[in-house]
């Protein structure tokens, strides 16, 4: 891995990490150098695990960076994580080494007969929609291909990017290693900040910045001007609604909706902005370094150069994925997502989908947050169930039911309605179903299962 060495080095009179100090960044990554090499006179392939903290951006850069020159197994781990998942990550990856974390752990030497390369190998994390904790394998080669993706399909030599989101996931690393793949700048600042009202106070008319719907939909609400600035505004890691969409192109966002996954090392179809702006309701065009073709009708398959190498530890080359999302391309190529295929709900033996009916009840203003899953059904086989936040605890639900009345077909709106405080998100914005289904369990086993409130 020379070739990062040479890139830090090229880079030692440049402030391309705003408001850190290029020489100390390539100080701390010869120091982690130093420290992984030594452990490596016992141990091939070390296993790292490095802990996200956000007061130590730079050291836990520095660190990746020297897991890969020297050739160790690190899995980015998340610093709130809690005990259970602390212990799904100590079973899995039983590490030598734990780095950005104090915890009560007792490093053996440990030797594995996992058929893994003897190569660096980046474990990211991902929970899925079930909440449980795996790592998709990649390597510094599929990193690299999704930056090359990126960069030829927006046409650029360099990326400067603003980046909100955490570094051990996929979003806010791809963020990091664009920037200095392309010899670009970065902006680490906390979102915290903004939820505060402190913005920065640079020029940031030639930076990309990466959102998940929940931050766009508070960004738009409190300070849209700051949003104004961007050339592009990359939107992942959750579907968003029809509503929030109008209301970007409202303020002439330059929004860039994208499909992607931890497995696909982050995006893979990517709407440009001024498509977006032209009102293209699609999620946009596949990405130069990434095939997606569409099988059993509307199930979409995908062959990436950034493809991962499997969940740790099965390692094994993947030539393509078989998502469990639903799409269709128009006839300009564009590809329309319409929901997970798992998620479909089939009651009385019509097809209802989710993310439509989720879309339609948030444009009425009424709820703040929703979430449909099916319920099992003796009768129906299953039933169209809303768990929803409204947007004020005086509204009625019966105006939610009168105003959608007319926009959706009878089998497509909710039999039974679960009001609740919150919704069960991660950070990125992703629903936890598992938890949804429990929700909905509990509060129909109720005397009165049309309408319950939490």
């Amino acid at each position: 891995m020379n070739n990062i060495l040479d890139i830090i080095t090229a880079r030692l009179n440049e402030k391309w990490i705003i408001g850190y100090d290029s020489l100390h960044f390539y100080q701390l990554i010869q120091n982690y150098i130093k420290q992984f090499t030594e452990l490596k006179q016992s141990i091939n392939n070390p296993r790292i695990i490095l802990v996200d903290n956000n007061n130590e951006n730079l050291e836990f850069l520095a660190a990746f960076l020297a897991t890969i020159i020297s050739d160790c197994h690190v899995f980015l781990c998340d610093r709130r994580w809690q005990e259970k998942e602390w212990q799904e990550v100590l079973s899995l990856s039983k590490p030598h080494l734990i780095l950005g974390l104090n915890i009560d752990y007792n490093l053996e030497k440990y030797q594995n007969n996992w058929q893994l390369p003897k190569k660096n190998l980046i474990m990211i994390p991902t929970g899925g929609t079930s909440g449980n904790i795996r790592f998709a394998i990649h390597t510094w080669e599929t990193l690299e291909a999704s930056v090359q993706g990126f960069t030829d399909f927006f046409n650029l030599e360099k990326v400067n990017s603003l980046c909100l989101l955490p570094l051990h996931h996929v979003s806010g690393l791809m963020q990091f290693i664009r920037s200095f793949l392309s010899q670009g700048k970065l902006i680490i600042y906390p979102y915290t900040d903004l939820k505060k009202g402190i913005f920065p106070s640079l020029n940031l008319a030639d930076y990309f910045i990466s959102l998940v719907p929940t931050q766009l939909q508070f960004l738009l609400t409190t300070k849209p001007e700051f949003l104004q600035q961007f050339k592009t505004i990359l939107l992942g890691g959750a579907s968003p609604w029809n509503s929030l969409l109008m209301k970007a192109r409202e303020y002439k966002i330059n929004l860039s909706p994208t499909y992607g996954m931890t497995e696909t090392a982050s995006q893979i179809v990517t709407l440009k902005p001024e498509y977006f702006l032209k009102n293209n309701q699609s999620t946009g065009e596949i990405l130069p370094h990434t095939h997606v073709c569409l099988i059993q009708e509307r199930l979409i398959k995908i062959q990436a150069k950034s493809l991962y190498f499997g969940y740790y530890p099965n390692y094994e080359y993947q030539e393509y994925l078989i998502t469990d999302d639903l799409g269709y391309f128009d006839q300009e190529n564009y590809l329309y997502i319409l929901g997970r295929n798992s998620q479909t709900i089939i009651t009385g033996g019509e097809n209802v989908f989710p993310k439509e009916v989720e879309s339609i009840i948030l444009e009425t203003n009424l709820v703040e947050d929703i979430a449909i899953i099916g319920v099992a059904d003796e009768t129906w086989g299953e039933v169209v169930t809303a768990i929803y936040v409204p947007q004020d605890e005086k509204i009625n639900l019966n105006l939610i039911k009168d105003t959608i009345r007319q926009k959706l077909s009878p089998v497509k709106q909710p039999k039974y309605w679960i009001q609740v405080q919150k919704l069960p998100r991660n950070q990125q914005g992703k629903l936890n179903y598992r938890m949804l289904q429990k929700i909905a369990t509990s509060h129909l086993n109720r005397k009165n299962p049309l309408q319950s409130k939490q």
